[in-house]
């Protein structure tokens, strides 16, 4: 059948009684003639009575077109939702009284597609209570931190058929299912003026010929698609095929449909301020301002304790860094501005205690003004936002003197702490998991460790005072702004050798020279070197060099490349180590 015989056909297979001739033509923008002329075919085939009531033939007649089942992906961090995604699933938020998923379920159902399919994984244990409640089947996606979506979509290839493939995350005004769909499509929604969206260009029936990243005054992808068998067998056929490159992985699945145009179809379903979804909290409270409060967002009441205020009061949300350990998020009280960082998942190996300790020594010594509180037992940290700031450069004088400056005082000022940074335990700790993979199972690591142990030896019978340290103190970490420069990002401090900090410094500076390590050393200790000096603080470099060279080891063997820093620490942990044992062995 065509289009327009679809349309009246499902109308009247879901009208009881049948609509008037002009109703149905209105409901569907027809004109009465149409209306009439389709009618009448539709009777002539057998699909309609006299009186507009579908026949069995009809019904039959529709079957092919029937929605099968619908999967939903939520498997994602939505990390632009900070700081609300910190702690929930952007899906699982409660937007004008409902849970956005649910919600999506509910919709499902009410046209009779109970097949529902949710992938998760990032927080993946707060969605198993789905299963239960509505009977859908989860997935999990146990790659969603490290892949695209296309990563969750891989997964559930298999139950492509008639299917909606739906984000858990999209707010519907009006049910947009449908129990029968007549052809694939992506849903659309229109932009006024400029937009960084995925716009759409169609040909005169609707078929997107062309997709852009940004336009003006365009439709845009947003929503649901529904992929139908002859869609679904194309797509998984291609998606297989390419699915094994890792830079398909790494994108959308949208940009895999976007790359094959020519053979997989869709066409544009445009809506009308029907669909939305939310990228911030101030869009999400745009939508719904008593949506702070349905949340109940564990920080967002923490800020307010510590405020004094309001939730409401809390404004200008924006995320700001996501790192390996913390995820961070500025926010306005008034017309201040402010920095909270949360602890990321999976930190327990940083002890908090330690950070907070050595935070309110930073204070106290000026080497970190902007910190305000932490707390030890949870990890979160407030400090004051500082605009314009950048990183420190390793090729700017001023700022390398400061830097260096800023260390000696700490190291100056001996305070011990309760907590220790143990270099070579740590050394220990990150060899043993490595054992257990394949990346050091070559013969110049094995010759590596042993050199390193020789040095180890040489470097224990020189007399240096364990101090606290910082123990990261490379460029990100030193933050140079109008005022001046503060000293961040202190968990990994501890009580340790001040020869460590100028290791790290020099160690991580990418293309600093021999010549430039002396100098940098010269510039610390505020003259020329001793003998015993030069030889300890080459060493240290090599041990630090051989610290994050091991680190960024196991983080490779865990799936988290590390970049052209691995060749560096490991050229840095030869050159160093043949220098500073040539010195030792001198004496």
């Amino acid at each position: 059948m065509n289009i327009a015989e679809f349309q009246i056909l499902t109308t009247l297979q879901k009208s009881c009684p049948p609509p008037t001739q002009r109703d149905l033509a209105k409901s569907l923008s027809f004109s009465l003639g149409k209306t009439n002329y389709v009618l009448k075919s539709l009777k002539e085939k057998g699909f309609l009575l006299e009186d507009n009531k579908v026949t069995r033939q009809g019904q039959a007649a529709l079957e092919p077109y029937r929605v099968k089942n619908a999967v939903i992906l939520a498997a994602g961090l939505s990390s632009r939702l900070a700081p609300i995604s910190f702690e929930k699933p952007k899906g699982l938020l409660t937007v004008r009284g409902e849970v956005l998923i649910e919600r999506q379920i509910r919709q499902l159902r009410a046209v009779g597609i109970s097949d529902i399919t949710v992938v998760v994984g990032y927080l993946k244990e707060q969605f198993f209570y789905l299963e239960e409640k509505f009977g859908v089947k989860l997935v999990i996606n146990e790659d969603y931190w490290k892949y695209n979506n296309t990563s969750s979509v891989a997964l559930v290839l298999d139950q492509f058929s008639n299917t909606y493939l739906c984000s858990s995350d999209n707010y519907f005004v009006e049910n947009p299912f449908n129990t029968f769909e007549y052809r694939p499509y992506y849903s659309a929604e229109y932009a006024v003026g400029e937009t960084e969206e995925y716009c759409l260009l169609t040909d005169s029936k609707g078929l997107i010929t062309d997709v852009s990243i940004g336009g003006k005054n365009s439709w845009y992808m947003i929503g649901h698609v529904y992929f139908d068998s002859n869609f679904s067998q194309k797509f998984v056929e291609l998606f297989k095929k390419d699915y094994p490159r890792t830079d398909l992985k790494e994108k959308l699945w949208e940009d895999f449909y976007i790359d094959h145009l020519d053979v997989l179809k869709l066409y544009k379903k445009e809506n009308n301020g029907n669909i939305f979804e939310f990228d911030s909290v101030e869009e999400l409270r745009q939508f719904d301002p008593e949506c702070l409060r349905q949340i109940n967002s564990k920080i967002l009441n923490n800020i307010a304790r510590i405020f004094n205020c309001e939730v409401e009061e809390i404004t200008n949300i924006k995320k700001i860094k996501e790192g390996m350990t913390n995820n961070s998020f500025a926010f306005n009280v008034g017309d201040q501005r402010y920095v909270y960082r949360h602890p990321g998942n999976n930190t327990n190996y940083i002890d908090r205690a330690s950070e907070c300790f050595s935070m309110n020594v930073a204070k106290k010594l000026g080497l970190d003004e902007t910190f305000i509180e932490m707390s030890a037992d949870e990890g979160w940290k407030l400090s004051y936002f500082i605009d314009n700031v950048e990183t420190l450069n390793y090729r700017n004088k001023e700022q390398v003197t400061t830097a260096l400056s800023m260390l000696r005082k700490l190291h100056q000022a001996k305070v011990h702490s309760e907590f220790d940074f143990d270099v070579w335990g740590k050394i220990k700790k990150f060899k043993e998991k490595l054992l257990l993979t394949s990346k050091a199972d070559y013969p110049e690591f094995a010759q590596l460790s042993a050199q390193m142990e020789t040095l180890r030896q040489f470097v224990e019978h020189d007399s240096a005072e364990s101090v606290l340290c910082h123990c990261d103190s490379y460029a990100p970490n030193f933050m140079v702004h109008h005022g001046g420069m503060e000293l961040i990002d202190w968990e990994y401090s501890g009580n340790c050798d001040p020869a460590f900090d100028l290791g790290v410094f020099i160690c991580c500076s990418e293309d600093y020279s021999y010549q430039d390590a002396l100098e940098i050393l010269k510039i610390y200790y505020q003259r020329e070197l001793t003998s015993l000096e030069l030889r300890h603080c080459l060493a240290y470099i090599a041990i630090a060099s051989y610290y994050w060279f091991v680190w960024g080891l196991y983080q490779e063997s865990s799936g988290k490349p590390v970049g052209s820093y691995l060749y560096l620490w490991h050229k840095y942990t030869k050159q160093y180590l043949e220098k500073s044992l040539k010195l030792y062995s001198q004496e």
